[in-house]
């Protein structure tokens, strides 16, 4: 890989991994206050997981980002649109669960971009089977997310 490239593949990861970056400074200080007073679901992991394996997915992210930015293919605009949008609500829905204390409010963040990653992957495949395969995970783990946001506000 040239340096070029090289350089291309690390911006990328690290657009996302700022996004976790950005959206950590919200969960953070509510991990041990807030969060932990309330009722979760018995298929909640613990507080330790969350970290790295969000982690792992904005790197994913990243890689399948920069497939697709580096493709030559006319129709990678509007997909890196659509990824566009799924980041900045991954970085709003921390804000809104933990910033805000609002598992109703994150409820209303994580199903449109539940749609919006699954758009995504949809808008990545012809361009790269392989970007669109690296999200799998990212959208399996958001599903799980999504559950357990529910499940909180149900609880709660």
């Amino acid at each position: 890989m040239e340096t070029r490239e090289a350089l291309k593949l690390i911006g990328c990861v690290i657009l996302c991994e700022l996004a976790g970056a950005i959206g950590a400074m919200f969960t953070a200080s509510s991990i041990t206050g807030w969060y932990s007073g309330l009722a979760k679901p018995a298929l909640t992991p613990p507080n330790w997981v969350f970290g790295p394996a969000w982690t792992l997915l904005y790197a994913l992210m990243g890689i399948s980002f920069y497939l697709v930015y580096s493709s030559k293919s006319k129709e990678k605009k509007g997909a890196m649109i659509f990824f566009g949008a799924q980041l900045a609500l991954n970085v709003l829905w921390s804000i809104a669960f933990f910033g805000l204390h609002s598992p109703l409010y994150g409820l209303l963040v994580i199903v449109p971009m539940w749609i919006l990653i699954a758009a995504t992957i949809w808008k990545f495949n012809p361009i790269s089977r392989n970007a669109a395969l690296l999200l799998i995970p990212y959208i399996l783990w958001t599903t799980f997310a999504a559950y357990l946001n529910y499940s909180v506000f149900a609880l709660n």
